[in-house]
């Protein structure tokens, strides 16, 4: 299984290879922009499509089969890792995540258990019905929520425009959050072992509130855990991504951790942040996921423009800087790859 996709676009472009064009996937493609995706979403929870193998299969197979995708990401959510180790999560429409035992002393610290692989067999079984489904037609993307990210949501409970309480903790009480990050890029590695031994073909890492901290904060409380998770991976053959919002600021720091891909915002020039980055590490990004709410001609024009920047440029993944926003038109979404797919 894990070397059948080494000469697909996705993987070639991964590992820094020549590819005749840029692959494609999009962060949240498989996601609230399809009306196939409010089909299976309306019959059932979040938590149950996550954790429903068959499901999940679904789900993440709704881009392959719709939008013709050069890569496919499961089905999962970030916070599984942190309800693994006993955070108490539910997802409620228009309120988004939330865990109703948050993390805030180091008792609650100490009572999270780091065993617990056994929580999230069905992340192992959904990835082996997936790549049955796929049948070789393209890789397989396995993810996790890096540890600042996920110790974010578990310190203040759900999502926050702040982070008040997290970062009260890293300054007030570093001891306990560097035991809380250690505790949670343990499990992450373990995770992601599990995934690539389950059979998927690459990983990406995301620290989705990354951006919310200093660079000396990003370096001792978020660099420093996923320099530390992707030194504990089982790689041989299996690209590992790198990506967080505020990556056009932290990508020379990323870069450090060796991964093979790093993701970049819409902040930055692309070409700028490859030319600076080491010989090897291959860049993926960076379209402005709002430009796909504009005209087609100018998706059209905004993705020549890109591809005319990077030319030449081995190593480059098309993505977005973000994920797609869920009322982005599907019809836009998929001129959009189907503008990538023509390019010569």
């Amino acid at each position: 299984m894990i070397n059948t996709q080494k000469d697909s676009l996705f993987i070639r472009a991964a590992q820094s290879q020549p590819t005749e064009r840029p692959p494609v996937w999009m962060m949240r493609q498989a996601g609230r922009f399809m009306k196939e995706y409010w089909e299976i979403k309306n019959k059932y929870s979040f938590l149950e499509m996550c954790k429903t193998p068959e499901i999940a299969a679904d789900v993440t197979m709704l881009p392959v089969d719709l939008l013709d995708i050069d890569a496919a990401i499961l089905f999962s959510d970030i916070l599984v890792t942190g309800e693994a180790m006993g955070g108490d999560l539910s997802f409620n429409q228009g309120v988004g995540p939330k865990f109703a035992n948050p993390v805030r002393t180091k008792a609650d610290i100490d009572n999270l258990n780091v065993d617990c692989l056994g929580q999230l067999q069905y992340v192992a079984d959904a990835i082996k019905v997936i790549q049955q489904r796929l049948n070789g037609k393209i890789p397989l993307i396995g993810f996790a929520g890096a540890p600042f990210t996920v110790m974010s949501y578990l310190v203040e409970g759900g999502s926050s425009k702040d982070f008040k309480l997290t970062k009260l903790m890293l300054h007030n009480e570093p001891e306990m959050a560097h035991q809380l990050l250690s505790k949670i890029a343990k499990v992450t590695t373990d995770y992601l072992n599990m995934q690539i031994a389950a059979g998927v073909n690459a990983v990406q890492v995301f620290d989705s509130w990354a951006m919310a901290l200093s660079w000396d904060d990003y370096k001792e409380f978020s660099h420093r855990y996923i320099s530390e998770i992707i030194a504990g991976l089982n790689r041989q053959d299996i690209p590992v991504i790198s990506f967080c919002k505020g990556s056009s600021v932290f990508a020379p720091l990323m870069a450090e951790a060796k991964p093979d891909v790093i993701s970049i915002d819409w902040n930055a020039d692309l070409l700028d942040i490859k030319k600076r980055l080491p010989q090897g590490i291959a860049v993926q990004g960076n379209f402005d996921p709002h430009i796909l709410y504009a005209d087609k001609k100018v998706i059209k024009e905004r993705i020549h423009r890109l591809f005319e920047r990077m030319k030449g440029e081995n190593g480059f993944i098309f993505n977005l800087g973000h994920g797609i926003m869920p009322d982005i038109p599907f019809d836009n979404v998929k001129y959009a790859v189907d503008v990538i797919k023509e390019y010569k």
